[in-house]
């Protein structure tokens, strides 16, 4: 008889109504051949319990065997869930666990790169705000459309979702290209879930599942849905922490009737995140006055870009007049997140990230879509309608190469696979861009010192190129949008017009011929009435921006 919390399983009504089992019974009835849909953005939300028991299982017993994975974002980190499996089956030399997946980010999976460029399973990538509407469309039972993708490597007359060439042959996930009413939109299209791995926080006695320590939501309900959906409704099993007799209803994220088994994981495979294992401020629990993880004082020169990006967004709050909402990518757009709330504008600018935080301050890495003191957190599905339907102000996002007429390529080159992530999503959707990364790329040695950048060895590897590896925001639609575009570093400012890219501002103390002009594959237009960066982006201590923010707010 197993008591865990102070409860008598076998005494409660789960129990009786066979919910609460060990984990070897939940995953017992998991068949060949599955097509399994699993929760978790990096390891937020992730049921790692079950996904490392579940293969577990598999090298004891050689069942279930030819999964097809299916997720909303990457039930994953670095050698952690579904990162760790495919490095054993690497190292074992067995690959017949997984037959392939659908996972929108791989970016901290590092061994599940390497299964799609080896091409030893089918390896497949919706962009993540299409795959959480993809699961809401299987619960409906309709197909899930898009202009999102289209002009980008995502379009089928480009690369399409294809990473390797086994998923180019069988092609157990497609996207086409349709037409309704004369406009072009894309259809993805997966098969529909038999299983279900979701997480939450807490069950009660009658299985009803609450996600209030989590920190994020993911897409835990649609997937539960898409899997419950008819024809041929499926399996759910879900992991938790703790099993109460009670939970609020209004706390109840998926009703009891919709899970058909509960797993209680230990608590090393239930973190908030990568690195974070329990913190009330990350789940909402209580808000911290005083959180900051940056001084703002000294700034390198990742950190002068993320300067720049806050003084744009300044200058919008001033354009506007109001308040704004923005997103902020991985990398070096996620640090403005930090300058925003040292500087004491976190009133003024909401962020939002991808899995469901507004407000707070970001966290980076493999901890990335986790936020400390957020002051909201939705299911990511709605989040992602934020980003579609244009409904926040202004996005920072990275880049790794920009073409002539201003095209991005975020993150791909051909010995790395990253999935398109958040990135065309919110490309698409929001109506103002400020791409933000280092000019150059390799070994630098870059000084940031009394207002001024000192570039002292350059990066050998030019990024803005005559053709990007691959589109994932096409600048001629971006244009026939009305979109404001910026493309923000440590040393020039772009701004996309009908010309292509325009040389708006330089950072003191760099000589514009030899370290931009010289240091691109193409010759961009030079304004007219270029100028030098805003020197308080290069000088140490904060930029204040507070009285700015609140002087235009006020008029």
């Amino acid at each position: 008889m197993h008591f865990y919390k102070g409860i008598n399983y076998y005494d409660s009504p789960t129990i009786i109504m066979g919910r609460i089992m060990n984990v070897d019974s939940a995953l017992g009835g998991i068949n060949d051949g599955s097509v399994v849909a699993i929760s978790g953005f990096n390891i937020a939300a992730t049921p790692e319990f079950l996904i490392l028991k579940l293969y577990e299982r598999y090298r004891d017993t050689g069942h279930p065997r030819d999964l097809f994975i299916v997720a909303d974002t990457l039930p994953a980190a670095r050698e952690r869930a579904l990162d760790f499996v495919a490095k054993s089956m690497i190292k074992d030399g067995d690959f017949d666990f997984i037959r392939g997946f659908m996972l929108p980010f791989l970016g901290v999976a590092p061994w599940l790169q390497r299964l799609a460029i080896e091409n030893r399973v089918e390896a497949y990538s919706f962009p993540i705000g299409v795959a959480t509407k993809w699961f809401r469309s299987v619960a409906s039972g309709i197909p899930t459309i898009t202009k999102v993708g289209l002009g980008t490597f995502l379009d089928p007359r480009q690369d399409g979702i294809y990473l390797n060439d086994l998923a180019r042959e069988r092609r157990t996930c497609k996207v086409e290209l349709v037409s309704i009413n004369g406009d072009e939109y894309l259809l993805y299209d997966c098969p529909k879930p038999s299983v279900g791995l979701i997480r939450g926080s807490a069950t009660d006695e009658f299985g009803n599942l609450t996600m209030s320590e989590e920190a994020i939501y993911s897409s835990v309900l649609a997937i539960t849905q898409a899997v419950k959906a008819q024809p041929n409704p499926g399996t759910v099993i879900a992991q938790v922490l703790y099993v109460s007799r009670f939970v609020n209803p209004r706390d109840v994220h998926v009703p009891g009737p919709l899970i058909d088994h509960i797993v209680v994981s230990p608590p090393e495979y239930h973190m908030q995140s990568a690195s974070v294992k329990y913190d009330p401020s990350v789940c909402g629990r209580f808000m911290l006055s005083n959180a900051c993880l940056s001084d703002n004082d000294v700034p390198d020169f990742e950190s002068a870009i993320a300067r720049r990006i806050v003084l744009e967004f300044v200058n919008l709050v001033e354009r506007l007049g109001k308040p704004i909402t923005i997103n902020l990518g991985i990398g070096i757009p996620a640090l403005a997140a930090r300058i925003i709330k040292s500087e004491g504008i976190d009133d003024y600018i909401t962020i939002t990230v991808e899995s469901g935080p507004w407000g707070g301050i970001a966290l980076g890495g493999d901890d990335f879509g986790v936020a400390i003191s957020p002051r909201a957190i939705i299911p990511m599905p709605d989040q992602f309608i934020m980003y579609e339907g244009g409904i926040i102000d202004a996005a920072s996002l990275g880049f790794m190469q920009v073409g002539p007429n201003g095209d991005v390529n975020p993150s791909f080159l051909s010995e790395r696979v990253t999935g398109p992530g958040g990135f065309p999503v919110i490309a698409h959707g929001t109506p103002r861009l400020y791409f933000a990364g280092a000019f150059t790329a390799g070994n630098r040695d870059i000084v940031v010192k009394n207002g001024k950048l000192t570039i002292v060895r350059d990066g050998s590897i030019i990024k803005f190129v005559k053709k990007p590896y691959k589109i994932g925001f096409n600048a001629e639609l971006g244009l026939k949008a009305g979109k404001d575009v910026m493309y923000i570093t440590e040393r020039a400012v772009f701004r996309l017009t009908s010309e292509g890219l325009v040389l708006e501002e330089y950072a003191p103390g760099i000589d514009i011929e030899k370290d931009v002009l010289a240091k691109m594959e193409f010759k961009p237009v030079v304004s007219r009435h270029i100028r030098p960066m805003d020197s308080a982006v290069f000088r140490e201590g904060p930029m204040r921006l507070l009285d700015v923010v609140t002087n235009a707010i006020r008029r």
